[in-house]
């Protein structure tokens, strides 16, 4: 059997082949080596029950993860892939390589990343090149949920985002100041607390105030990464995230100020992950 993983921060999207061809899709909680220690990432696959039938029947596991970006990272997600599938073999790779390659196969380009967090990597059609600007969600990822929910909590709490802007965030989430600072300074995966507000902007995503913060966020973003690449005319750049997809019209928007080659948008990568594994592992 043929297991093949989009690991985020947020959440892992699965997609099984089993024996008589047929797939089964899962999803579970998000596996970044990043924030989580090995036990704690065995802990979480151990409590997803449909693992349990078939983990001594996989034989390949292709995983690309957030935060696998060294090779200690890779090797403690792979130890703790091993102790849930004992007979397969594990290959770990960062996700921005499965991005890129469910983006642009086997050609050239540019894809970015605008999720939970945010990247960007140069592919040459095999190899995966992603930026060293990358400052993670404190002092970067712009463009991303974490980086958008900042604003809003910030502004919410400031009381400077227009009223009609301040009551309906007060009405979606009921937040003071001491829940945000509970869950930033105080509990687990202060990323995942950020990104949860960038739903918000959907709801009023008609409003100004949103579009105007989603417009700069993706002009900061393309300013501080796709711009670096000096021959960035020459590729299409792709998009993968949720962030990206559901706010392609303004991303656009953005880009042909720049005379960017708007490529693929994909909320996410794993079906087209997943089609390329399948038929170079000759599945």
């Amino acid at each position: 059997m043929l297991l093949v993983a989009d690991g985020g921060s947020s959440k892992t999207d699965w997609i099984l082949q089993l024996d008589d061809n047929s797939t089964e899709k899962h999803t579970t909680g998000g596996v970044n080596p990043f924030f989580w220690s090995e036990k704690e990432i065995i802990r979480s696959l151990n409590n997803f029950k449909p693992f349990n039938t078939i983990a001594d029947q996989v034989t390949e596991i292709y995983f690309y993860g957030a935060g696998c970006t060294s090779p200690d990272r890779r090797e403690l997600v792979s130890n703790a892939l091993s102790t849930r599938f004992k007979n397969a073999f594990i290959s770990v790779e960062n996700d921005s390589l499965g991005s890129a390659i469910a983006c642009c196969k086997n050609t050239s380009g540019i894809c970015s990343t605008l999720g939970t967090g945010s990247s960007v990597s140069f592919y040459n059609g095999k190899e995966d090149f992603p930026s060293n600007l990358g400052l993670g969600y404190v002092l970067g990822e712009e463009g991303s949920g974490t980086y958008f929910g900042k604003i809003l909590i910030t502004d919410f709490l400031y009381e400077t985002a227009p009223e009609d802007i301040q009551k309906a965030f007060n009405k979606e989430y009921r937040l003071d100041k001491e829940t945000v600072i509970k869950n930033l300074y105080q509990k687990a995966m202060p990323n995942h607390f950020l990104a949860s507000f960038a739903p918000f902007m959907s709801i009023c995503y008609d409003h100004p105030y949103i579009q105007n913060l989603l417009y700069t966020g993706f002009d900061e973003f393309v300013k501080t990464h796709i711009l670096t690449y000096p021959n960035y005319k020459d590729h299409y750049c792709h998009f993968v995230g949720s962030i990206a997809f559901h706010f392609q019209e303004i991303l656009k928007e953005v880009t042909d100020k720049y005379d960017i080659n708007f490529g693929k948008v994909l909320e996410k990568p794993i079906d087209e992950l997943f089609v390329w594994i399948k038929e170079r592992e000759g599945y």
